[in-house]
């Protein structure tokens, strides 16, 4: 079976992302942040969606849309089963069942640049806004102790 070329796009990041990306690594603040980003299909380029600070898992799921993919960089209050804290980056792939297939191919092509330029370890993908939980973040990032 043949790809078509145009099925494997990868897009770049936007230069004022990546410069947004960067200072959202060093941020200070201690409240949960997030950036939520999406792909300019005209330009082929990575782009940020929304901002939000203060922001709970559970309000995060309903800012993203249920039948669009994004991609999400969120700082989260981490506090561990030893009582201590810590400020995990996480990189949520939002992909979820019902999205047009070559909208997902193009943000799954992407993610990996994505992940790198911002230079994150933590990544996870749901298939379901609503899977978008604390519980669900809270078992994930008990994998990375």
């Amino acid at each position: 079976m043949e790809f078509k070329s145009e099925s494997l796009v990868v897009c770049d990041v936007a230069e004022d992302l990546v410069e947004k990306l960067r200072k959202f690594r060093f941020r200070k603040e201690t409240n949960n942040a997030a950036i939520i980003m999406k792909i300019d299909k005209d330009k082929q380029l990575v782009v940020l969606d929304e901002e939000h600070e203060g922001i709970s898992p559970d309000e995060l799921k309903d800012e993203l849309p249920e039948r669009q993919p994004r991609f999400i960089v969120y700082s989260y209050k981490y506090q561990h089963d030893d009582g201590r804290v810590s400020y995990p980056l996480c990189f949520i792939f939002s992909s979820p069942v019902g999205c047009k297939p070559e909208q997902q191919m193009m943000y799954a092509g992407s993610k990996n640049k994505l992940v790198q330029t911002a230079e994150l370890t933590k990544v996870f993908e749901i298939r379901n806004t609503e899977d978008l939980t604390e519980e669900w973040l809270h078992e994930k990032l008990g994998y990375f102790h």
